[in-house]
């Protein structure tokens, strides 16, 4: 999953009832997330560039409609590398209960986060 539909970042942001996104905007150079930090929800970005960083190493770069962070929310661990924004980014931040809803309301959501996670395995291991 090279990024998530439209329907997907609708459903993310919608006034349906559910527990909105927090919606945060980054100027270029300014931190996301650190090392260390709580892993208390998973980002999808909506615009702009981010990079994932390790030791001053980028890990990755991530482009606008992909998710971010979703290793910390799904195993309750602290964060294992920065987020960075590379330019003007505005980053939806979903918390658990929110994924949690898109879980168990989606079974396509719940298809997109297991193939994203599994081509990024697969990339690692390619590389």
């Amino acid at each position: 999953m090279n990024n998530l539909s439209s329907w997907l970042l609708e459903q993310l942001l919608s006034d349906d009832g559910r527990q909105n996104a927090d919606v945060c905007d980054y100027a270029p150079g300014e931190s996301i997330f650190l090392v260390g930090d709580p892993g208390d929800y998973l980002a999808v970005l909506l615009n702009g560039a981010v990079e994932i960083r390790k030791d001053k190493h980028v890990i990755s770069l991530v482009d606008a409609g992909c998710i971010f962070g979703e290793m910390g929310l799904i195993d309750k661990q602290p964060r294992m590398a920065d987020a960075i924004s590379k330019s003007h980014s505005r980053v939806a931040k979903i918390r658990e209960g929110q994924f949690m809803s898109l879980l168990e309301g989606s079974p396509y959501f719940s298809l997109a986060v297991m193939r994203f996670l599994t081509e990024r395995l697969r990339h690692r291991i390619d590389t």
